[in-house]
């Protein structure tokens, strides 16, 4: 047997409730599991990217968003395939942009902010 690719990534937030809201109705993800798990009122929420790719939204894993300003603090990239349109789309919504789209020698970038402070990346796909 092989690893045959990333099946979840997790990212921690401290307010599931105003992430699970920001990935589906802001983003458009679909929320695909909203159950709880502890006797402590803690819930696993999974919302689900249309190519399939799963965020795991987690009270439990909020980690020190304490990175130079001008990068991100996740270690996930998201892909668009028109990553101006998504920008202007998202940010018509009020999704922050700390780096609007830019062409770098390793392709387009932006990089925006969710309501819980973490900086994700967002690059056009090839």
């Amino acid at each position: 047997m092989a690893i045959v690719g990333v099946g979840k990534v997790v990212v921690g937030v401290e307010d599931q409730a105003r992430a699970k809201a920001f990935w589906s109705e802001t983003v458009g993800f679909t929320v695909t599991t909203d159950v709880p798990y502890d006797d402590r009122g803690n819930r696993w929420v999974e919302v689900t990217a249309p190519d399939g790719t799963v965020l795991v939204l987690s009270a439990e894993d909020r980690a020190p968003a304490e990175r130079r300003a001008e990068l991100p603090t996740s270690n996930v990239f998201f892909v668009a395939d028109d990553i101006v349109s998504t920008y202007r789309d998202l940010a018509a919504k009020g999704v922050e942009f700390p780096a609007t789209p830019e062409k770098q020698p390793w392709g387009w970038w932006a990089m925006f902010t969710d309501p819980e402070g973490n900086r994700f990346a967002l690059q056009q796909r090839d």
